[in-house]
């Protein structure tokens, strides 16, 4: 079976990468978006840029401060669902020597990343094209590749082994993140009056896959996206970017682009957190642009319960005045879920939701 998907991934398989690299003057058909889709950065209608909280992380630590802290993000989580932070504890040495060695993953010949190529998303470490390319009806300017993370032990043997720096590079980036996100949903919980470790079993039992993001200069940007819009499944992502390309989508549903801030990192809350605070907190749909003029790379350090693992409200969010709003599900759900529907046309949180509200 494994040799039959490869060798239909061959067949139709053209990465963003070659085509930039081929020096396309024009997108392809297959990446031109419908007018109402379209980011229209160049016109006078383009999109505003979104002043999101950036909190120190650092005086997270201080018992003095922490109070302060905690109801910082409390804020940022209701009001936006994403935040930057600074003084997150992750050197500034190990994030650029990940970002050399992805540069140089993605650089790589096509052939020599084929050998991990898989349109396959329980496959738990894969190379591709777009969102998922098979099932796309409109292709993003998008390449990828995901692996699972977390025990870093458990996957690490499966990564790219060219370059030879990536595993050593990227594992040390891996390990810390999820370190950090750790202490951020210990911070998140406290945030919504449950004890910091509510979900400390699952955390460290939990899933984290890494999806290390190219998306090559573009010579249409105007028509195209690097990703669709969309809400992140898992519990938070932590956003490593070299420039500025995330938009959100806020609440009066206008497109925000969110600033680069050197040495920061965004988070930004997931499905199971929306679920879990029985929908005190927000998910919120995102998508990425591209440029005419440079690469832009990004790690999406994405957090997750055990595969299995269901979420449902906690029970201390739940009363006589306020019902639990969504149903139970697990990262496999969502797994599921992808594999057979296009996300563009419903968000996975939706099909949970038990009332709209």
């Amino acid at each position: 079976m494994e040799e039959t998907n490869k060798s239909v991934l061959d067949d139709c398989f053209t990465s963003a990468m070659a085509l930039t690299e081929s020096g396309v003057l024009r997108v392809p058909t297959r990446y031109i978006l419908p007018p109402s889709q379209r980011p229209m950065l160049g016109s006078s209608s383009g999109t505003d840029t979104i002043t999101l909280p950036v909190i120190d992380l650092s005086l997270l630590h201080d018992p003095l401060l922490r109070p302060c802290v905690i109801h910082e993000i409390k804020m940022a989580c209701k009001g936006f669902g994403f935040f930057q932070i600074i003084n997150h504890g992750i050197s500034s040495s190990v994030v650029k020597d990940a970002l050399d060695a992805a540069t140089k993953f993605f650089d790589l010949p096509v052939d020599e990343k084929m050998l991990l190529g898989s349109d396959n998303v329980h496959t738990p470490v894969r190379y591709g094209t777009s969102f998922n390319h098979s099932t796309d009806k409109v292709h993003y300017w998008r390449d990828f590749i995901k692996h699972y993370s977390h025990p870093l032990s458990k996957w690490i043997d499966l990564w790219p082994s060219n370059p030879q720096c990536y595993k050593e590079k990227v594992g040390k980036y891996a390990e810390a993140a999820h370190v950090l996100h750790k202490q951020l949903i210990e911070a998140i919980s406290e945030s919504l009056g449950l004890e910091k470790n509510y979900l400390e079993e699952e955390i460290e039992e939990g899933s984290q896959v890494m999806a290390v993001n190219c998306y090559p200069a573009c010579p249409e940007p105007d028509i195209a996206l690097g990703m669709p819009p969309h809400s992140d499944f898992g519990s938070l992502t932590i956003l490593l970017q070299s420039s500025q390309g995330l938009q959100i989508m806020d609440s009066n549903n206008n497109w925000v682009s969110v600033p680069y801030i050197e040495g920061a990192l965004i988070v930004q809350l997931g499905d199971q957190v929306e679920v879990m605070s029985n929908g005190i907190y927000k998910s919120v749909v995102h998508r990425v642009t591209v440029n005419k003029d440079f690469k832009r790379l990004s790690f999406a350090s994405l957090h997750s319960l055990p595969m299995h693992k269901k979420i449902s409200p906690a029970s201390q969010l739940v009363n006589e005045n306020k019902s639990a709003a969504y149903g139970e599900f697990s990262f496999n759900d969502f797994l599921d879920y992808i594999s057979s529907n296009d996300i563009t046309q419903q968000r996975f949180i939706d099909t949970l939701r038990k009332n709209k509200f």
